[in-house]
């Protein structure tokens, strides 16, 4: 993306792209799970390791200090990106790719009614109608069957929507409280924590193929690490809901992508449900937004 062009934009129209992009970029996750022949902890180690020294690359490449820290907002923001990754991973696992993502997103429901009461603003009457159609296309989605034997995957897929929430909040909390630093080091420290986390629940290590590692390589390079830096800078023009809701551009992709690469099939209502939310994202995103209190940009 044309670093010029994102700059030429409406700072608005600037986070929408952002966000946008680093949902497609996300969406790729449940093809390469699906498709290693690895437990989820060793995908998640070696994911989120190579995701935090590329991150750290980037930070130096370009200049930026990386705001790593320890202070219980640093620490609350590591801990619940940290639940996001493994807890989605793990549900990828256990349950189908569509279920994983689709609970996942289940975030925007609590981004819905605790950033107005976090950030002390209205609750936005359009935030309400474009979270609500989005659960319509989720209902429509689960309209398909619900295999039992996920049931499993499908709670941790619910944790990983708390999770994610958490997450978007404490990130904007922290780009609105703390200009002067980079958020990125809670990143950079979250997946630290994944790392060290899933090690032990990793061994004993087996030996990987070529195309294994390049796979592992594409999920921490690109899947996460570029997309979460991606994110971050979107997450200064926008409102955490806002942000939110158009990332559930991951939750259509995603199931796409595992159907191109491993032919797990979504149903036919959960490809309704898709385009419902395609066209809730399109009307959202083109519609003028009420105004917001300004953002620090940091």
């Amino acid at each position: 993306m044309p670093f010029h062009f994102v700059r030429s934009l409406r700072p608005r129209t600037r986070g929408l792209l952002l966000v946008a992009t680093a949902a497609v970029l996300w969406s790729t996750s449940g093809l390469f799970i699906k498709a290693l022949p690895l437990g989820p902890y060793p995908i998640a180690l070696w994911r989120s390791l190579v995701a935090a020294l590329t991150m750290l690359a980037i930070m130096k490449l370009r200049g930026q200090p990386t705001g790593i820290g320890f202070k219980p907002i640093d620490l609350a923001c590591a801990g619940s990106y940290a639940g996001v990754l493994i807890s989605f991973v793990v549900a990828t696992k256990l349950t189908t790719a569509a279920n994983a993502i689709f609970l996942q997103f289940s975030a925007p429901i609590y981004l819905l009614f605790l950033e107005p009461w976090v950030f002390r603003r209205p609750l936005q009457r359009r935030d309400l109608w474009a979270v609500a159609a989005c659960l319509g296309g989720m209902a429509l989605f689960f309209g398909g069957r619900m295999e039992p034997g996920g049931m499993l995957g499908n709670a941790l897929g619910i944790l990983s929507g708390l999770c994610l929430a958490t997450f978007t909040l404490l990130l904007k909390w922290k780009r609105e409280h703390e200009p002067g630093r980079n958020p990125a080091g809670a990143i950079v420290l979250g997946n630290v924590a994944v790392a060290l986390i899933c090690l032990p629940l990793a061994l004993p290590m087996v030996r990987l193929s070529l195309g294994q590692v390049g796979a592992l390589a594409f999920l921490g390079v690109f899947q996460l690490g570029l997309a979460y830096l991606i994110f971050s800078a979107g997450m200064r023009y926008v409102s955490a809901t806002t942000a939110m809701i158009i990332s559930m551009l991951e939750a259509v992709f995603n199931p796409i992508w595992v159907f191109l690469g491993v032919g797990e099939r979504p149903s036919p209502s959960a490809l309704v449900g898709a385009v419902v939310i395609l066209g809730v994202i399109l009307w959202y995103s083109l519609r003028s937004p009420a105004p917001e209190a300004p953002v620090a940009a940091g």
